[in-house]
């Protein structure tokens, strides 16, 4: 084989290696971050809830919330990006799926001392396979979950979840067979049969 062939071989190769390892980071990031956000949305349901008059005072939680995590952090923590951070929390964390995952893990490698307790964070970082199995749930990125939480039933949210992931679909192809309503049609289809 000559030198330059060779060469081209070695170079698609490592090419490859390197675009795989590009990829998996970046679904890495975005499943951490989901997660991330899953979390930060309960703490703020929560801390809503300790409150008295919450329709007002969730306005200015989210408002405070917004301008500090701002002013740390910079962009992505809009008022508007807070609102969809806590309903997504309230749409997975009732989840029968996320559920089934935690109780797994819970019963798999959760002591007696170690319960989960509605105060207590979903993520623990330091508990590894809690973690890597929430990370393995949440495939999809972050714009993806904007769009699937605006769909009410959590079967035909699940199924456009199942399907952007198998068929990895960007966010504006998921739109797309929603409107298309690809779900419902499918589930006729199937109840003529």
């Amino acid at each position: 084989m000559s030198d330059g062939l060779q060469n081209k071989v070695i170079f698609q190769q490592v090419a490859e290696l390197l675009q795989n390892a590009r990829q998996q980071v970046l679904r890495t990031v975005n499943s951490t971050m989901t997660l991330t956000y899953l979390e930060i949305g309960r703490i703020i349901v929560e801390e809503e809830q300790n409150g008295k008059d919450r329709a007002e005072y969730g306005k200015k939680l989210l408002k405070s919330l917004s301008q500090q995590l701002t002013k740390e952090f910079g962009k992505g923590f809009s008022i508007r990006n807070l609102e969809f951070i806590r309903k997504f929390y309230l749409t997975y964390s009732n989840s029968e799926a996320l559920t089934r995952i935690l109780e797994i893990q819970k019963k798999q490698s959760l002591t007696e001392e170690f319960k989960y307790q509605k105060t207590q964070s979903l993520i623990s970082f330091s508990d590894k396979s809690i973690t890597k199995s929430l990370i393995s749930f949440f495939k999809l990125t972050w714009t993806h979950y904007i769009f699937l939480i605006r769909i009410d039933d959590e079967r035909e949210r699940r199924f456009y979840e199942i399907e952007s992931e198998k068929h990895n679909w960007s966010v504006r192809e998921l739109k797309r067979q929603y409107d298309s309503a690809l779900y419902t049609r499918l589930a006729l289809s199937r109840d003529k049969e």
